[in-house]
């Protein structure tokens, strides 16, 4: 256990069970030359970018990773393919059959990363409208996460509350419908807008949104805990702290495997 903890991009067998059929089928090769860096091996690499934040050109070769130029592709690929949505929605399916997603309640908010460059970026009104990103996050009453997505550091937290309750996949696992609806939404002052909140009781959910003007401490309470964390969870990885791909579906990509190996952690306290 120690020697896993110690090396976190090593994947495990019960994370490549469930990776393995979802990844698009290789074709053969076009010219002979070296052979195919094993699925395995290219995610392990990608877990290790991930985790240390090192430019790919510096993966380190001697681990048995394969290039950087290599794991770059294979994520950019398997990202295309929608491999991180498909893994995400089978482990929610996993909580849900064990009833362990908590739907009386979501909670939103709308971190900021550090030094930022691509088109998704802008820039930041509280930071000396220096160039940044957002990463706005919806979890569950226990801060499981339900979805994560990308825009522009200029952009409006409330703009993004109804393309992020959008994201949230249907998720199934027990009988009945499949579920993608909190039954109340949580949101501190920057969410404070009755056009949202009519969209939100529209759909069912019951807004709890912090109002402008209101003494610090109503609002969110002890619940903002169970945001803030998974966002600390997931800034944990050096990666997501500051975005260095200029590339927006690259930067999407991690965060989509990121948000996967939350939510896996989740998954493993059932076994």
């Amino acid at each position: 256990m120690g020697n896993r903890q110690s090396r976190p991009w090593i994947v495990s067998d019960g994370l490549w069970s469930l990776i393995e059929p979802l990844l698009p089928k290789s074709g053969p090769k076009k010219a002979e030359g070296r052979p195919r860096v094993p699925d395995r091996q290219a995610l392990s690499g990608i877990l290790f970018v991930l985790h240390t934040g090192i430019q790919w050109e510096y993966l380190p070769q001697e681990l048995g990773f394969g290039s950087g130029m290599t794991c770059w592709r294979r994520l950019a690929a398997w990202n295309d393919a929608g491999v991180w949505d498909q893994l995400h929605q089978l482990l929610l399916n996993e909580l849900r059959s064990k009833n362990q997603l908590d739907w009386e309640r979501a909670v939103i908010d709308s971190p900021r990363t550090g030094r930022t460059q691509g088109p998704k970026s802008g820039p930041s009104p509280v930071d000396r409208a220096r160039p940044g990103s957002k990463h706005h996050l919806i979890v569950d009453g226990q801060g499981i996460p339900l979805a994560v997505s990308l825009t522009g550091g200029n952009r409006n937290d409330v703009t993004q509350l109804k393309p992020l309750l959008d994201k949230i996949p249907a998720v199934a696992g027990r009988v009945g419908r499949p579920r993608r609806r909190p039954d109340a939404l949580l949101a501190d002052r920057g969410y404070d807008h009755d056009k949202y909140r009519r969209l939100l009781w529209q759909r069912g959910i019951r807004p709890v949104i912090a109002r402008r003007g209101e003494p610090h401490g109503t609002g969110l309470g002890i619940f903002r805990y169970d945001v803030e964390r998974t966002i600390a969870w997931l800034h944990g990885f050096r990666r997501l702290r500051i975005r260095w791909e200029r590339r927006d579906d690259i930067h999407e990509a991690f965060l989509g495997l990121a948000l996967c190996l939350i939510t896996h952690r989740h998954v493993r306290r059932l076994c």
